[in-house]
């Protein structure tokens, strides 16, 4: 009925939309031939469509009757007799034709017991049983024997076709190598299937069929077998059996390429020899070494081509062809620069350790790379030899360096924080713009905020300074410090010239000269008069140092040693002039015992000659004690003192520690013994020594180590502390 009534419904609706416009009829294509013949005609079309009248519609009973009559090959009235005959449904009790089913009995006693406690509540579901059990009978376990590796010297393993013995290093080698890069072994015995057994036992077969292949042996065969083991009940026997067959060697050496100077220069890099056994790593070594001695001699567009080797399975040997393109050999031509760049093409030639006209050397090409990397100026760098223009004066051509940099943020926020038994917290904060003044001029302030110290700075510097490595700075600052040795208000204008290692570059001589004046403010203790005054001290120096650095790193170093030497003459004005000099001897060694456990030993002898200790300013006197001199005792702490166990510094001081340093990961342990003393005298006498030991933790960053010491004066005076705590970044020498 609802059919009916949505068909009547459409006529007059229709009817009322006027206005919507009907499509018009499409034009019969011209040229088009109808059929001569319908393709229906209109009887049969009559026929075909049902009758329509008024007469009332037949039930749904009868219609499904039908329907299922039709399917077995019945009529409508045999169905309905059939459906008569079966038996008679009860409605419900009240009539209604829908019966409504009441809930089936709850059976399960877990439903009666009570709710666990939220603490003993165990939220993960449990395992479905199907796919466990799925799981566990797919699981299967195997184990693996690889036969014909075996270091015993037999005739089959250790022998080749021709009876040339083998060594059995070379078959450890072999099984080694198989054991690291083996999928069964990687898998532990255990797989989801037999399936995936036979997939890691057919990769493993190509495995060693490469290793022997890659050792010569390249007719080898390895057979492959699997059953079920008879010894350990449910898990499969996978035995590969290695058939190394001959070994070849080499034979003739030729090498496809144009002449070159020397002569020799490819065959006196190819390290194999005729005879020597086909073994893949060693011949892959030889070729590299080529690729980089030619660049290395004047060929910076050399290729290393694709090697041929061609077997005689009669004899066992090998004849080895590389080709090898050598390009022309060329001179250092001129700088070029792109991208976005830092500096230019002069700044460029000042970091350069050749000229033009020089022979091409690839090494030098990698110097100056470091070089540029080293100014912390570029983001990227890049420098790759291109053809140059013209011939040198011998016809050789120029190879030009291009150089693509990318200029890096020039702008530096930087902060460190320390603590140290008698010198208190200290942090310190620094602002530089690193190009400021091109070429690498920089800009830096800084400050200090301690317990102990307080400061400002503002220092200008220039990195390369009309020549590669020397450093140029001058810096202005003001500095209070406040310790028991005394306290000083201080102002200081110096400049420095120097040759100094970084993070990034460490050199192995380093040296510096500079100049300094100084006025400062501070109270010493007079003797006289039993207490102590404030007086000004004016001060003009003179420091230079020359260093030797022989050890493995800057800030974390294993092996090697260091050798520095600091001397400043000064000049104190007041009452007078007082010139006096100031020496100071640094020497430091590492060495590594096993692994990661490290010695360092140090030592420092230093003297103030030329003047007495009073006419000194107290903050250029020489101190001991502290984490960066002998810890254990508080910082300035060893020397002379005055009637109130203040110290008062002396003109001689000598120092000497021990370390012992044990790295694990990205963390590490020390225990150490320091000592040293501070005398009134101007040569140190070696002797009242005060020893500390301790232990400190490590922790290794990518700048660096953060250490952490604890130390403890052995026999202990009165006024000094049990424990020094000591807090700073990288090592303590």
């Amino acid at each position: 009925m609802a059919f009916l009534y949505l068909g009547c419904a459409a006529v007059p609706l229709l009817a009322q939309n006027s206005d919507v416009q009907t499509p018009a009829l499409l034009a019969e294509p011209q040229g088009a031939v109808a059929p001569r013949t319908p393709i229906i005609t209109d009887m049969e079309f009559d026929e075909a469509i049902p009758s329509l009248d008024d007469a009332p519609l037949e039930s749904i009973q009868i219609w499904d009757a039908a329907q299922e009559a039709r399917e077995e090959g019945g009529t409508a009235q045999q169905q309905l007799a059939q459906t008569a005959k079966d038996p008679e449904i009860k409605a419900a009790q009240d009539g209604d034709m829908v019966e409504l089913l009441p809930d089936p009995p709850v059976t399960d006693p877990l439903l009666d017991d009570p709710l666990p406690s939220i603490d003993r509540f165990d939220a993960e579901p449990p395992p479905e049983p199907t796919q466990a059990a799925e799981r566990e009978t797919q699981a299967m376990r195997y184990v693996v024997r690889v036969e014909g590796l075996d270091s015993i010297k037999t005739v089959d393993v250790t022998q080749d076709a021709d009876a040339v013995a083998v060594e059995a290093d070379a078959w450890r080698a072999a099984r080694a190598r198989f054991n690291n890069l083996s999928a069964l072994e990687d898998g532990g015995g255990r797989a989801e299937s037999r399936a995936e057994v036979a997939q890691r036992a057919r990769a493993d077969r190509q495995l060693l069929l490469d290793i022997l292949n890659g050792q010569g042996f390249f007719d080898a065969d390895v057979r492959l077998k699997s059953d079920m083991s008879a010894t350990d009940a449910g898990a499969m026997n996978v035995v590969l059996t290695v058939v190394p067959g001959r070994r070849y060697y080499l034979g003739q050496i030729a090498f496809t390429a144009p002449a070159v100077q020397p002569t020799d220069l490819i065959s006196s890099n190819f390290v194999p020899k005729t005879g020597d056994a086909i073994i893949a790593d060693i011949i892959m070594a030889a070729e590299a070494n080529i690729s980089v001695k030619l660049p290395q001699n004047g060929y910076p567009f050399a290729v290393v081509g694709q090697r041929d080797i061609l077997l005689d399975s009669a004899t066992g040997v090998g004849a080895y062809t590389l080709p090898v393109d050598t390009g022309a050999r060329s001179y250092f031509g001129q700088l070029r620069t792109e991208g976005t760049p830092a500096f230019n093409a002069e700044h460029v030639a000042i970091l350069r350790r050749f000229e033009t006209g020089d022979l091409y050397d690839s090494r030098k090409v990698d110097d100056l790379r470091a070089a540029l990397i080293a100014t912390g100026l570029l983001s990227t760098v890049s420098v790759e030899a291109v053809p140059g223009e013209g011939l040198a004066p011998d016809g050789t051509p120029y190879a030009d360096l291009l150089v693509r940099q990318e200029a890096a943020p020039p702008r530096t926020l930087a902060a460190s924080a320390g603590y140290g038994t008698g010198q208190g917290l200290r942090a310190e904060g620094s602002w530089t713009h690193r190009n400021l003044f091109p070429p690498e001029g920089s800009l830096t302030v800084a400050g200090v905020a301690g317990t102990r110290e307080q400061a400002a700075s503002l220092a200008f510097a220039r990195a390369n300074a009309g020549q590669r490595d020397r450093n140029m700075e001058i810096s202005l600052s003001a500095l209070h410090s406040n310790y028991d040795a005394f306290e000083a208000y201080t102002g200081r204008l110096a400049g420095t010239l120097g040759f100094a290692s970084t993070p990034i570059w460490q050199k192995k001589f380093t040296w510096s000269i500079g100049a300094e004046i100084l006025a400062t403010y501070e109270n010493a203790f007079d003797f006289a008069r039993g207490a102590r005054d404030r007086r000004i001290y004016y001060v003009a120096a003179l420091p230079g140092q020359l260093g030797f650095d022989r050890s493995s790193d800057l800030l974390d170093p294993v092996k090697g040693y260091r050798l520095n030497l600091r001397v400043s003459p000064e000049a104190s004005l007041g009452a007078g002039t007082n010139l006096y000099a100031r020496v100071i001897l640094d020497g430091s060694y590492y060495y590594t015992v096993y692994d990661n456990i490290v010695v360092a030993a140090r030592a420092r002898v230093a003297t103030i000659s030329g003047t007495s200790r009073d006419d000194l300013a107290p903050s250029r006197r020489l101190y001991g004690g502290g984490g960066g001199s002998v810890r254990g005792f508080g910082y300035q702490q060893l020397g002379p003192k005055d009637p109130n166990n203040d110290p008062i510094g002396g003109r001689s001081l000598n120092e000497f520690a021990l370390e012992g340093r044990y790295r694990f990961g990205n963390f590490g342990v020390a225990g150490f013994v320091d000592a040293g003393q501070a005398y009134e005298s101007s040569i140190p006498k070696f002797d009242a020594w005060r020893v500390g030991v301790g232990v400190g933790g490590r922790f290794y960053t990518n700048f660096g180590p953060v250490r952490l010491d604890l130390a403890t004066p052995l026999n202990r005076r009165t006024g000094e502390s049990r424990f020094s705590v000591y807090v700073s970044i990288g090592q303590a020498f």
